[in-house]
């Protein structure tokens, strides 16, 4: 396995999980801003061997048959190790005399690194997964063949069954830290648990029948080229290692979360519970919301905006006449046929690109700098449209796959517009995710770190300010569709008081289930599980409403302050223009770019 330098400080094997790491005699003490570049970059590169699902995720074919044991404690203290060398390389550079583009850089790694090593402060590997996410879950959808992992070669059918024989090593150590986690008190609420006990005895994984078993889906698809004897051997191949390395590893899982785990859980709910838990919570919040924001103040927050947005929604129940309380008309909303006018999937996606066909010509005033990856409207595939929700899946960055906004129809003649038809447009197409997303991956100036990175508050925020822009785009007109823009903005308010509310103690599981019914249009199964993935990841879901609120903020602000010199399609564009960051770097970048149109 090659080792690579990362600037003048740091080399690192992680075969030898870090071990032949030592410093050179000429450290660096003078960086430029081509330097800055190189330390992305650098960053970047060793950070997908850490992380080479990643890697796949973003069709880099070079470590797909690794699967390193990422919560193990000589891993982490070897990732620790390399963002504090990379830290140290920050050290040496003149911040001051960079230009404002490479601040954003420095920034954004400089936070990111800050992030990644303060999280280990609080042992997030004691919960190595949950009933929402972690690699149980997403292995399976791996070895499907219909995720990202590629079945295209036979090196491509060699790698996953490298992954495979890796995986009980992984499932070892998930039972080991949830071990450590009993001992140190830090455990997962009994209630979220349960739900995971049959994820991992799911037939689909566990079973022996290749016509059942995810883990075959290979099999069902070799490539076009592949002889009746590379078939056979990779056919016996994989039926070996499910039932050697697959099935008894999410049964060991399976019976000790069942036997020793679910006895030792909390019967609490949120993170208040636990040891130090209020520093903690407070910093996923700061992690997820990207500000120094604390958890009162959000809560205010979302209990100003749910007040604000009842009132909206009062008003379109006196729009279309109905007499009862507002709590009698979100349910009511489920179930009117005038909010269900549709009667095929040909109706809804062509009222999807209607939408597309009435912004188009806004888009031209408020985006100067829009995507050159195409955009397409699609159904979601019958094979996953039962329990797929609509989602935009970004395009390739040379252009080969669109941007795609998937709609899942299994019965579009229960296609409720009130669902927010118009807003999940705005949202998870255009101009939401399709151009924050693809102008991210299209801009080559950005180093990989920032291209293909994520952050939620930035780029959740972006895509629910975005919502927003319905009536300057013409839409709302309608008041069922105005109806499912005011559920969509409520669902992100409802989550700033139910995440705080959940892991401050101010509300138990039960309450928070109450609360959310009462202002959003979800049934009681839909509902109890958004409130358990609050509990699974406390401060993800409040990125959403505070990202959009501080775009917006921005926005207000400078059009004050600019007067006629403010243009809406030239903020647009610097707040795309270099893709996530975290909000406090984006306030300084917006400050930044207010002084030069002045």
């Amino acid at each position: 396995m090659r080792n690579i330098v990362l600037g003048s400080l740091f080399c690192l094997g992680i075969a030898t999980a870090f071990t032949s790491c030592r410093k050179t005699d000429s450290p660096l003490t003078k960086v430029t801003p081509k330097d800055i570049d190189s330390i992305a970059a650098n960053f970047y590169e060793q950070y997908l061997k850490l992380y080479p699902l990643e890697a796949t995720q973003q069709g880099d074919p070079r470590y797909n048959d690794q699967l390193p044991v990422n919560i193990d404690k000589d891993f982490i203290s070897g990732e620790v190790a390399f963002y504090t060398s990379v830290q140290k390389q920050l050290e040496n550079v003149d911040y001051e005399n960079l230009p404002d583009d490479k601040k954003v850089i420095y920034d954004v790694l400089d936070f990111t690194l800050k992030d990644k090593i303060g999280a280990y402060n609080f042992h997030p590997e004691y919960i190595p997964f949950t009933q929402f996410g972690g690699l149980p879950l997403t292995f399976p959808l791996l070895g499907s063949g219909e995720g990202s992992q590629p079945f295209e070669t036979e090196k491509d059918y060699e790698n996953w069954l490298k992954r495979m024989e890796k995986f009980p090593a992984w499932a070892d150590a998930a039972v080991h830290n949830f071990s450590e986690g009993i001992n140190a008190k830090i455990v997962l609420p009994k209630k979220l648990v349960i739900k995971m006990i049959p994820q991992m005895r799911s037939e689909e994984i566990i079973t022996s029948d290749k016509e059942k078993n995810i883990f075959f889906g290979p099999l069902k698809k070799f490539p076009k080229e592949f002889s009746e004897e590379t078939k056979a051997k990779f056919t016996k191949l994989f039926h070996e290692s499910v039932e050697k390395n697959i099935i008894p590893s999410y049964n060991k899982l399976g019976d000790f979360l069942e036997k020793e785990y679910y006895p030792k859980a909390r019967d609490t709910d949120g993170y208040n519970s636990l040891p130090n838990g209020g520093t903690i919570y407070s910093f996923y919040v700061k992690s997820w919301t990207t500000t120094d924001q604390n958890p009162d103040e959000i809560n205010k927050t979302g209990l100003q905006q749910v007040a604000m947005l009842r009132s909206e929604m009062e008003k379109v129940k006196q729009q279309v006449g109905f007499t009862g309380t507002l709590e009698e008309f979100i349910t009511h909303v489920k179930n009117d046929p005038k909010a269900m006018p549709y009667r095929s999937s040909d109706e809804v996606l062509k009222a999807f690109n209607g939408i597309l066909s009435k912004i188009t010509p806004k888009l031209k005033t408020m985006f100067s700098v829009t995507p050159k990856t195409k955009f397409e409207v699609r159904q979601t595939e019958k094979f996953r449209e039962a329990s797929a929700s609509a989602e935009y899946i970004q395009g390739t960055p040379d252009g080969g796959r669109p941007g795609i906004f998937y709609i899942p129809l299994p019965d579009p003649s229960k296609f409720n517009v009130t669902s927010g038809m118009e807003s999940l447009f705005l949202h998870e197409a255009i101009p939401g995710h399709h151009y924050q997303v693809s102008l991210q991956q299209e801009n080559t100036k950005l180093p990989k770190f920032m291209r293909f990175g994520w952050l939620g508050a930035y780029g959740e925020g972006w895509a629910h300010y975005c919502e927003t822009l319905g009536p300057e785009f013409g839409l709302y007109t309608d008041p069922y569709q105005k109806m499912g823009y005011l559920s969509d903005q409520m669902l992100r308010a409802v989550r700033l008081v139910v995440d705080t509310g959940l892991h401050t103690g101010k509300m138990s599981r039960e309450e928070a289930i109450a609360y959310f019914l009462s202002n959003i249009a979800y049934d009681e199964a839909g509902a109890t599980a958004e409130v358990e993935r609050y509990m699974a990841m406390p401060g993800q879901a409040l990125g959403y409403k505070i990202g959009s609120l501080r775009i917006r903020e921005l926005r207000e602000k400078y059009q004050k302050e600019l007067g006629t010199k403010f243009n809406l399609a030239k903020f647009h564009d610097e707040v795309l223009s270099q893709g996530c960051l975290p909000l406090d770097v984006l306030n300084r970048k917006m400050a930044l770019w207010a002084e030069k149109q002045k």
